[in-house]
């Protein structure tokens, strides 16, 4: 594979509850372990981070398949729902969910391009075979 961009971020003080920064700078937070994990909460940990980029790659990869099949996905919506817990083997696992909008697209044909967008998005080829993925085109309002 021909590398075209490489980011870099470093992580400092306790893991999950410390701090996170781009090489560039453009992001730098602060880490809590959820609450619901037995943490504090109240900043960003990593299963968000996963989420957001999983949402925003994915989604680029819906657009780039729709432009190809000249679909309409204006109002185009993706989210990526991240779960973290116990894998029964004394670590931890991850489950992602994707729930995507498509409002200008006929149900089949919505299904479709998402089905071609996750053979396409890094992230879902990152994450194949590897944790569980469940797609879910959302009924349109």
């Amino acid at each position: 594979m021909q590398v075209l961009y490489t980011a870099s971020a470093r992580a400092t003080g306790d893991g999950r509850d410390g701090r996170v920064r781009t090489s560039d700078g453009t992001l730098e937070l602060d880490l809590a372990i959820p609450k619901e994990m037995g943490g504090a909460g109240g900043a960003a940990n990593p299963e968000q981070l996963f989420a957001a980029g999983y949402a925003a790659c994915f989604h680029s990869a819906l657009r780039l398949v729709a432009r190809k099949a000249r679909a309409d996905v204006s109002g185009s919506v993706v989210e990526a729902e991240v779960g973290i817990g116990p894998n029964g083997s004394g670590g931890f696992g991850l489950t992602v969910t994707l729930v995507v909008d498509l409002p200008a697209v006929e149900r089949t044909a919505a299904e479709q391009l998402v089905a071609q967008a996750h053979q396409v998005c890094p992230y879902s080829n990152a994450t194949r075979g590897n944790i569980e993925v469940a797609l879910t085109v959302r009924e349109s309002r």
